[in-house]
């Protein structure tokens, strides 16, 4: 199998520790695999609380996402949808470049379904769990949603709640997938130190 030329540091969390943050201070070409969502109003959606459920994988597009890394990792660009939660839909597209660089960042909550179909694609991957203090999380991600306006604040913090319990078995999942885990600060040493 012939592997990409580029390497994908695939960075998975809970929502709202730090991923976006993490390849913004490394200065990476990064891509929110958060815009790989599905519209809310298809009619197969899962749902849980009465809304949609945005933590099931069935609510998102991982063979569109695969396919558009690849294409980054292989060409050195590609072109990506725009998601916006608010709206619950895909709101327009951009491109990605890569220039000379030799990585591209792609962080998410579906980050560890992506590992396996990358790898299997031909895709060098550098995989990292975002380890940070659930409470600390919540509270970053209820203050995050809420000045963004995602969605209405019962549902942001019902949404949380759920979030906060079930953080340490999606940790569990990620590491035993192979995600290594790695504090904010560890995490950007190693991106400094890909090419």
């Amino acid at each position: 199998m012939t592997t990409t030329p580029r390497t994908l540091v695939l960075v998975a969390g809970a929502s709202g520790s730090g991923k976006s943050r993490l390849a913004l201070m490394a200065r990476r070409p990064l891509v929110r695999l958060d815009d790989f969502y599905r519209d809310g109003d298809e009619p197969d959606m899962p749902h849980t609380l009465g809304i949609v459920d945005w933590d099931d994988v069935r609510s998102w597009r991982l063979d569109a996402a695969v396919e558009g890394l690849l294409t980054l990792c292989r060409d050195g660009a590609a072109t990506v949808p725009v998601y916006d939660i608010a709206a619950n839909a895909a709101v327009g597209e951009h491109v990605v470049e890569l220039g000379d660089g030799g990585c591209v960042v792609a962080e998410g909550v579906f980050a560890p379904d992506v590992l396996a179909p990358a790898r299997e694609a031909g895709m060098v991957v550098q995989p990292i769990w975002l380890d940070r203090p659930r409470t600390l999380t919540f509270v970053l991600r209820l203050v995050r949603d809420l000045r963004e306006r995602r969605k209405a604040p019962w549902v942001l913090v019902r949404r949380g709640l759920a979030l906060w319990r079930s953080e340490p078995g999606m940790r569990r999942r990620a590491l035993a997938l192979g995600f290594q885990p790695l504090g904010l600060r560890a995490a950007l040493a190693q991106l400094a130190r890909q090419a």
